[in-house]
């Protein structure tokens, strides 16, 4: 099973076409930290992460967690060995937190782009996320929620997604 971005405002799993956005200033084979720019690639996913105090464990054959308050992912360039990878939060640690006050994370996938032994500076915590407008993102992908919940009754852990 593959996920499918083909462009910057469709994303396709078998015959299943959705909506989505990605990063405001496009799609790139060269991203970096902060770019905007969304990755082109191949790419395993992660696990699915949720908010269980605003919404239903889904129904996927993803590992489910639950996000709380102290979770974040590392997008600091001066830790290399935290780089890109979830943690819990501490101070002085650069990070995008996951408990957000908006609904962008309340469902959300890890796409593991420069994830295995990453290159500082190449870029992190690069998603799939919720949107509710469209609106371009930092370089993630973004659908809606119902759309986002389909997909999740679609894919399975071994789904890879393909960006191009």
């Amino acid at each position: 099973m593959t996920i499918f971005v083909k462009n910057k405002h469709t994303l396709q799993i078998d015959e299943f076409k959705f909506k989505c956005c990605v990063g405001k200033k496009g799609l790139s084979k060269y991203k970096k930290e902060g770019d905007k720019k969304t990755p082109k690639g191949n790419f395993q996913i992660e696990h699915l992460y949720f908010r269980k105090d605003r919404l239903e464990k889904p129904l996927t054959s993803l590992k489910c967690i639950k996000i709380e308050k102290n979770m974040g992912w590392c997008n600091d360039t001066k830790l290399p060995k935290m780089y890109n990878k979830f943690f819990k939060i501490r101070k002085k640690v650069k990070h995008e937190k996951l408990y957000r006050t908006d609904y962008k994370y309340d469902l959300m996938i890890p796409i593991k782009y420069n994830f295995k032994n990453p290159i500082i500076g190449k870029g992190s915590c690069i998603f799939i996320h919720l949107t509710k407008n469209y609106k371009p993102t930092a370089g993630c992908v973004g659908l809606i929620k119902k759309d986002f919940l389909v997909m999740l009754k679609l894919i399975n852990k071994n789904t890879k997604i393909k960006i191009f």
